[in-house]
């Protein structure tokens, strides 16, 4: 992984989209700092179009693509794509799956959910789940104290054995059903909304993210970007991004616009 500030000047001016993942990307120590909004709304202003990409859930997005400075959103790791038209002041939400494949996975997932709790002490339910569509989040350290590598890998465990995937986040597992990740969601956005065949422009576009559930984006986008606190999952991951921040979460992100921006 390369310094950031070494990005090239050339390379800079060619980028038109960033995608950034939330929770340790854009926040630190679970806020959002004032520096990293700040960011965004440079990018706005620059015309460069601001999506995250996060497995944060839908109740959630709905108020990041209305009330942020961002084209758009893909949330609960790629269930579902959220976007708000300001002149119509309608929000376009696009999903996966139909609403009673959801439903039908809600019910399978309850299932995995009562063996998780039952067989990883210390484990919850994330405190968001109340707002979720798609998928089903076990909070390892986000509202409890931490848990060990073994404990959190024995989640994933759970949820594959039944079929789902799982990925691992700074602060969650998160498992569903369905073969879609969020790469997957981030081509159907790109064809979708802004008519661009994601293969061909990846060139032009930056992810930033921090953990294994941004593995997918990391390896297929050549210009990368993990904020600092990424080395800290480095041991786990096969795919790293290209570059890293000087600073953690935030204001790595900050840091990683201003260079963008320069």
């Amino acid at each position: 992984m390369r310094d950031f500030q070494e990005f090239p000047a050339s390379l800079r001016k060619s980028i038109r989209y960033v995608l950034t993942d939330i929770d340790d990307t854009l926040t630190l120590h679970g806020l959002l700092p004032a520096a990293a909004l700040t960011a965004m709304e440079r990018l706005h202003a620059a015309g460069v179009r601001t999506i995250p990409i996060t497995g944060r859930p839908a109740g959630w997005c709905d108020h990041i693509a209305r009330m942020w400075p961002v084209a758009a959103v893909i949330g609960e790791n790629g269930a579902f794509y959220y976007r708000y038209d300001r002149t119509l002041r309608k929000m376009q939400r696009r999903y996966f799956k139909t609403a009673e494949q959801r439903a039908a996975d809600r019910g399978r997932l309850e299932e995995v959910k009562l063996k998780i709790l039952a067989e990883v002490p210390g484990c919850a339910v994330s405190a968001d789940q109340a707002f979720r569509e798609a998928d089903l989040a076990i909070d390892f350290c986000e509202d409890v104290p931490r848990l060990s590598p073994q404990a959190v890998e024995r989640i994933v465990q759970i949820f594959e054995a039944a079929g789902a995937q799982a990925k691992i986040s700074s602060i969650h597992v998160n498992g569903w059903f369905g073969a879609y990740d969020k790469l997957t969601m981030t081509r159907r956005l790109f064809r979708d909304a802004f008519q661009e065949d994601l293969e061909e422009i990846k060139g032009r576009v930056i992810f930033a993210g921090d953990s294994p559930n941004d593995q997918p984006m990391f390896a297929f986008f050549p210009n990368a970007v993990g904020v600092a606190n990424v080395r800290e999952f480095a041991g786990r991951m096969s795919s790293l991004p290209r570059w890293i921040t000087q600073r953690e979460g935030g204001g790595g992100f900050a840091e990683m616009v201003e260079v963008l921006l320069l």
